[in-house]
C-alpha cells in the first residue's frame, strides 16, 4: 500500500454566512496552510481533523491502492486529488497526493 501525502493548500472563512446562520464558537478548526500529514494506509493521521478524514479517506484509500486519475482527466497529476472538506463556513481544500510511484 502507498503512503499518501496530505497538504493543506487553503482555508476560506465566510463570515457572512457564520454571521446569518452559525451558533457562536469559540474554536473551531486547527488546519494551518501548508500543514502536511502522511496517511499510510487507513489510519488517520495523528492531528486531521475528524470531520476532514471522513471526506478526505475515500480518496486517500483509492490512490493507496494504486487508483489514479479519479475524475478522469481532472488533475494534472492523476495521483492526486484536490478536496474540501465539508465544513460550509470554514471550508480548508487539501491536496490528496501519492508518494510513491
Amino acid at each position: 500500500m502507498k503512503k499518501i501525502k496530505i497538504t493543506v493548500i487553503r482555508k476560506a472563512c465566510y463570515k457572512d454566512l457564520t454571521e446569518q446562520y452559525e451558533n457562536p464558537i469559540e474554536h473551531a478548526c486547527d488546519m494551518r496552510e501548508g500543514q502536511v500529514f502522511i496517511a499510510d494506509g487507513w489510519q488517520k493521521p495523528e492531528g486531521l481533523c475528524d470531520s476532514a478524514w471522513q471526506t478526505l479517506s475515500p480518496f486517500v484509500m483509492t490512490l493507496a491502492h494504486g487508483g489514479t486519475n479519479i475524475y478522469d482527466g481532472w488533475m494534472k497529476n492523476p495521483a492526486s486529488a484536490m478536496i474540501s472538506c465539508n465544513d460550509g463556513f470554514r471550508p480548508v481544500s487539501f491536496l490528496v497526493e501519492t508518494l510513491e510511484k
